[in-house]
Formats: C-alpha cells, structure tokens, sequence
C-alpha cells in the first residue's frame, strides 16, 4: 500500500527536481529557489530556501554524505552548498554559460558532473571545486544523468535520444540510440545484478523519454571487455512522455512520473505495476526514493511534492490516494471523504464535512450553490477550489476515456477555449497564454522556436467538444 502522508506546496512555480539524504529532502523549481525540509517532520530548515540562481532551477542532488547539496540553473551554473547550514561554498560556472540541466555527485564524493543545454560535460573535483574534464554530447541537450555504484563509469542521455557511457576520465566508452523522441531522465541502480552463466556483475539502468516509455538496461563495465549496454525489457503503463524515474534502494522498484499527471512504481524483477498514483494534477517532472526509509517524493508542474509511504500491509479502503480507482467514489463513507479532503490539501473542510454527513455520493453531488448556501463556504475562493477537485474526481472516476485531440497538451485538460499556435497545435487559451507570459517562445510540443505569439481561436474543435460533451451526460 502507498500513503500520500504529505503535499509540500511552498513553491511558486514549476517543481523541477526532488531528491533525499539519508535525513533531507531538498525540492527546486523554476522560482529559482531550493528548498530544504527535516525528513522528520518536513519541515523546513531555518535557512531555506536558498537563493542564489538568477533564473530557474532545474536540478539538485545531494553528495552520497549528504554534507554537501548541488543545484544547477538556467543561468549557466551549478551551486555548491553546505547542506548542514545553507552556505554557498561555489558558484560552478558551465563553459560557454549555457544553461544547465542535471547535475550529479560521483558516489565517493569525488566528482560531480554538469551537463547543459550545449551538450557540454564538465566533471568537476569536488574537494578543490575546479574544474577537472569536459567533454560534449554528439547532439542535442543533456538532460540526464547517473554514475554506477562504484563511480568508475557514469550514463548520460541528451534529448537527441542517445545514452552515451564515460568513465571518470571523460573518455567516452559507448553510445546508444536509446528514445528515438529524446530522453528525459535515466537512473542506475545502487544494487549489482550477477550474471550466473558468465559470472559477470551487471549494473541496472533505467531510461525514460518522450516516447512514453521507460526502458531497462544492463551495463557490464569490465577492463577486459570495456562497456556493454544490453536491452532488457520495456515498462509499459504511461500514455504520455515520461519525465522522470528512480530505482529504490534495492533496485527492486522503480517510480516513475509522466506527462499524463500519473506516478506509477513498478517491479523491476516481473515489469509489473505495482501502484498507480494520480494525485497531481499537472505533469509530474520529478521522483525519488529515500535511500534508508519507505518514502517517495514526487514533485510536479502544479507547484506541489507530494510525500508518499510504502508498506506491504493490506490496502484497505480510503487509506490511500490510489484506492480512488479501486473503490467507487458513491460507496466511499464520510472516513474516505475525509482522507480525500486532507489529499487535496483540503484538511480544513473535515470537521465541516463530518457535519453534514458528507460521504462519497454526497460528494460528487455537490454544487457551487449548496457549498455557498447549505455548507456555508463564504470565501468565492475556497468554493472554487473545493468545487475544482470535486470536478476532477468525477473525471477521474468516470468511465468514459475523453479523445485525446481534446486535451490540452500542456495541461492534459478537457479545453474549453482551444486556440492553435505558431507550431500547428491547439492549445487551452490560458495555459498558453501562460507558456508565452513566462518568456518562453518555443513550441510545448516540439521545443522549437515560435514564429509568432498570435493565438487563432480554433473554433471547429471548440464546437466538438462541446458535442462530445453533450453526449457525455455523465460529465456534465
């Protein structure tokens, strides 16, 4: 069973990345900060956030000791900082200041690799905080990276789709075209896996990209033999890009975060989901597994982490996020609606809702007329909200599978007011309008540059969906 047990919502922007200590959590964002929380009660250190990146943050990952925390930004840096106090301790500058994207410690600390949006690789020496090699990506962004176990070889993979293996000269030792629509993330995982016919020791890896999928590999690093990059399997499960993915400490799980606002954990012996989370409600961009305790954090495009619990007890009913698939919402007692509420970061409504009987048919019967007038909610605000979630669940518990040429590709979301941009596709109006007001003038679906900022109304598809919803009594 998977416990939603926290929603972090301290962020302004776009969660980026998310990753543990043995007793941390730091999150970062495109608000340009890093946030740094206790794992004992999440709260925030005194001397988060840290600022210090002029634009967005796109990275952090901790030192294998957890004394030292990286970060790295759109503004061509990656920072050093003392994890115990939140002191700088450097500014990395990346050659040629192009913005980077992933940063990562080597894991006996003597390391910590940048890549950027150049494809440039720089692998810097920790103790004195130089720069020790670089190299570069033979196309494409660098988007991704993890160092082996044993730190004598590290995997990046750049939007170009290929993975390509270093060892920790930056001598490159194998390429592989491993997503033919770029990758977004790879991970290996901490545990060996033995080869008993050959007598081989093979390290797992991970890759995910926009082809939604995530691939598993083996790499066997030998002196003799060099690099060998085998396929494994293909994990199936996500019906948009896959952003992000990490093994569990043991290397027995995999989590997993999508495009389509879902986080599903998979079994990495049998390829089996084990747990599908949809508790976000924009893209999920980032998931981690803490190393020495059962917890995964997931952060997402809709500003939140969210703090899930692992345990191999019996699910039972209204306990966790996920068992909003499993038990229909209208048999749901007012217990159930009450996790709910507390999932949506809703705790304040409980004792309202336990007032007034509110169990699960109740719930989805709900209007903006009797929140107002029957449960008294005055703030227009908070009706809203409530009223939103309420309309997300009746989506989500609906059996109709809404096409997706109706949903906006950057929210995932029934559009109400499509409009088509400069590269060809529709768009929600707002979440557009959005995307452009951020600075950004590259496409969402193809990453390449706008021609123009005009939006046309795309009224034949407006006209459709409305169609389609007036067959769809269900949703309405």
């Amino acid at each position: 069973m998977v416990t939603l047990i926290r929603t972090l919502a301290d962020h302004s922007d776009d969660v980026s990345c998310c990753a543990f200590s043995s007793s941390c959590l730091a999150t970062c964002s495109l608000d340009k900060t890093i946030r740094v929380y206790s794992l004992n009660d999440f709260t925030e250190f005194p001397y988060s956030p840290l600022r210090g990146h002029t634009y967005a943050v796109h990275c952090c990952c901790f030192s294998p000791s957890g004394h030292a925390l990286a970060s790295c930004s759109t503004d061509g840096t990656t920072v050093v900082w003392d994890a115990h106090d939140g002191r700088a301790l450097a500014v990395l500058e990346q050659p040629r200041s192009s913005p980077v994207r992933v940063c990562r410690f080597s894991p006996e600390s003597t390391y910590l690799v940048s890549g950027a949006a150049d494809g440039s690789v720089v692998l810097w020496n920790v103790q004195s905080l130089k720069l020790y090699r670089s190299g570069n990506v033979k196309d494409g962004s660098l988007v991704a990276c993890a160092f082996s176990p044993n730190g004598s070889f590290f995997v990046t993979g750049s939007s170009s789709g290929d993975l390509t293996v270093w060892d920790n000269k930056m001598r490159c030792l194998y390429n592989e075209k491993a997503h033919d629509l770029g990758i977004t993330c790879c991970d290996i995982s901490s545990q060996p896996v033995s080869d008993g016919e050959h007598g081989f020791v093979y390290f797992q890896m991970a890759s995910c990209g926009q082809d939604n999928q995530i691939r598993l590999w083996h790499v066997l690093f030998a002196d003799v033999l060099g690099v060998e990059l085998k396929y494994k399997c293909t994990l199936s499960g996500h019906s948009a890009p896959v952003l992000a993915c990490a093994f569990s400490y043991d290397g027995q799980m995999l989590v997993s975060g999508s495009v389509d606002k879902c986080v599903i954990i998979y079994d990495t012996s049998t390829g089996n989901i084990l747990h599908n989370l949809s508790q976000h409600t924009r893209y999920v961009t980032t998931c981690a597994f803490a190393p020495h305790s059962p917890l995964i954090a997931t952060g997402s495009m809709d500003k939140t982490v969210n703090i899930w619990r692992l345990d191999h007890k019996q699910p039972c009913a209204g306990n966790t996020a996920e068992n909003e698939s499993k038990v229909a919402v209208e048999d749901w007692s007012e217990d159930d609606v009450s996790v709910w509420l507390g999932a949506q970061g809703l705790a304040d409504f409980v004792g309202l809702f336990k007032r007034n009987n509110i169990d699960g048919k109740e719930l989805l019967n709900l209007t903006k007329e009797s929140l107002a007038n029957e449960l008294k909610i005055e703030s227009l605000g908070l009706r809203r909200k409530v009223l939103q979630k309420i309309e997300e669940l009746r989506m989500k518990t609906s059996s109709v599978t809404i096409p997706d040429e109706f949903l906006c590709p950057i929210t995932r979301e029934l559009m109400k007011d499509p409009v088509i941009a400069a590269d060809g596709y529709s768009y929600e109006k707002e979440a557009m309008e959005s995307w452009l007001g951020s600075t950004r003038r590259s496409s969402p679906m193809t990453n390449l540059p706008l021609q123009s900022a005009v939006l046309t109304p795309n009224r034949s598809l407006k006209m459709a969906i409305a169609r389609w919803l007036e067959a769809q009594p269900q949703l309405s």
